[in-house]
């Protein structure tokens, strides 16, 4: 594996790039809804390990009265034709392309993953919101339904906002989950009061800047900082439908209160996420994809790859392709495309991928590429590894890493390969490899995820935003993208006009006769073919 160049001392990582001024920094913490005298938030650099944003922190009381506001736009904002709505988005998606060095310095700065994997999240935010500002009008408008009597009933199905709704997004892809799953709220006019990871808050706030610059009206779309036992009660409590992507643990949680509220959420949560390999594969093609599968952002990715199951007639020379194309990758850090592997976001990211390694390996589990950190590039850098012999008793076997690690697990047949990768809890995303395309499809509509791409890693199934994208058992419920990622941020509802008859017996005409009658429509009607 070819390296940035080590000193033997403290790591010295690259200084900010010229586009992360204080003054920019001044601007986006001041968009944090806290009040004036709020306490403050210091926020490092992945890369370095020196200060980076100084934020202030929310209180319950700044996300009431966030809320407040919030509500009191949202009113005019869903009075606001779809198709005005519409113009704001599609300028915010000209002004993401144009200004990318911008956020790709604030990814890159607060979260520590290779300008190449940020650049995937301003590919990602460009296609969501150009995508839900052509459909939204499709999606929203009004919709004859079938009546209940023909030509009697006239039956339409409407679609109101819910209102404000709670976004909680994650550090690890601090732009595609602040702003995708707003968009599409934004679109069904609601408001959104939001808590990004503190770690990569400037990211959300530059993004929620910048759609105020696209000309959103003020106090649609609102940002809170500070830790969910803090304010998580009030962003649940004040909450009209909650959208949270995170761990399982928390998300249970989320989806017990927001049961006890009766309001709706949607959840993408963890993942343990398999590849398959089929014997019939193009060996070199899949080990470039495993490549891909497992190291975006460092393994930090809820879709990424952690378990490999390859068939045993062609292992070795998978491994043998895997390896080597793993050793070559470039780790290190830098504000341009040449690398590709950056670090991990946090110590605590760190400790966990170390801890999972240093406990498969003293049970017995082989390193077949990896398995070091290199303190010598920076604090949180770790090597891509690949292990093998991993077995159940050990942690990384079934818990997520959620970092640069797979383990390699072979198999006899089609059969055992399918039962191995639905032998999780999870069901997030999954890949399939094969030369046969109809052999890949076929295997992949028996995998237990809510994703499954063949010959490819998991960017075929989530670029492809007309269709739904989500987990399925410990990986969430909801759905994002397509009609799903729009249409439940909305409350249908059933206008029913009934004209000249109903179903009561008209006048003078005995109940007895009126019910023969009616028996007698409902087989003419199915008798003719129609529902």
């Amino acid at each position: 594996m070819t390296t940035a160049p080590a000193t033997p001392k403290a790591p010295r990582g690259p200084s900010l790039p010229a586009t992360v001024t204080p003054a920019l920094l001044e601007r986006l913490a001041a968009r944090v809804s806290a009040s004036p005298d709020a306490a403050r938030v210091t926020t490092t650099a992945p890369y370095t390990g020196a200060p980076l944003a100084d934020l202030p922190v929310s209180t319950p009381a700044d996300v009431e009265a966030a809320f407040a506001r919030a509500r009191t736009a949202q009113r005019q904002w869903a009075a606001t034709p779809v198709a005005e709505r519409k113009k704001i988005l599609l300028r915010y998606h000209d002004l993401v392309l144009a200004r990318q060095d911008e956020a790709l310095d604030l990814m890159q700065a607060e979260n520590g993953k290779t300008r190449r994997d940020a650049f995937l999240e301003i590919l990602d935010i460009g296609i969501v919101s150009r995508y839900y500002a052509r459909t939204a009008a499709t999606y929203l408008r009004p919709k004859r339904r079938r009546g209940a009597i023909p030509l009697l009933t006239h039956t339409t199905e409407l679609r109101h906002p819910k209102g404000v709704v709670t976004v909680i997004s994650p550090w690890n892809y601090p732009l595609s989950m602040a702003a995708g799953d707003t968009i599409a709220a934004l679109m069904a006019g609601n408001a959104v009061v939001q808590k990004p990871d503190t770690q990569t808050g400037l990211t959300a706030l530059w993004s929620m800047d910048l759609m105020y610059e696209a000309g959103l009206p003020r106090d649609v779309w609102q940002m809170v900082i500070g830790r969910g036992s803090s304010i998580g009660a009030a962003l649940m409590d004040n909450a009209d439908y909650m959208m949270f992507t995170g761990s399982t643990a928390t998300g249970r949680h989320i989806a017990a209160d927001a049961g006890k509220r009766l309001i709706g959420a949607s959840l993408e949560l963890g993942g343990k996420n398999p590849m398959i390999v089929l014997a019939d594969a193009d060996i070199d093609k899949a080990a470039a994809g495993a490549v891909a599968a497992c190291f975006p952002s460092a393994g930090q990715l809820c879709v990424s790859v952690e378990r490999l199951y390859v068939a045993e007639s062609v292992r070795d020379k998978f491994v043998a392709a895997f390896v080597a194309r793993t050793k070559e990758l470039r780790i290190g850090a830098g504000y341009d495309f040449g690398y590709e592997v950056g670090s991990l976001t946090t110590p605590a990211q760190l400790d966990t991928v170390t801890t999972h390694i240093a406990d498969a390996t003293t049970k017995g589990a082989t390193i077949l590429a990896g398995g070091r950190a290199r303190p010598d590039l920076g604090p949180l850098f770790h090597e891509p590894t690949i292990l093998t012999d991993v077995t159940p008793d050990m942690t990384l076997y079934d818990h997520e890493t959620c970092g640069p690690v797979v383990s390699i697990h072979p198999f006899r047949d089609e059969e055992e390969a399918i039962s191995l990768a639905n032998a999780s809890s999870y069901g997030l995303n999954a890949s399939v490899w094969s030369r046969n395309g109809a052999r890949g499809r076929a295997v992949a509509a028996r995998v237990h995820a809510g994703t499954v791409n063949v010959n490819e890693a998991f960017a075929a199934a989530w670029g492809s935003v007309d269709a739904p994208m989500g987990g399925m058992g410990d990986s969430g419920l909801g759905r994002r993208h397509g009609a799903d990622g729009i249409l439940k941020y909305t409350e249908a509802q059933t206008v029913a006009h009934q004209r000249i008859q109903g179903f009561t017996p008209p006048a003078g005409l005995h109940p007895e006769k009126w019910a023969t009658l009616l028996t007698r429509s409902l087989k003419l009607l199915k008798a003719a073919g129609l529902r």
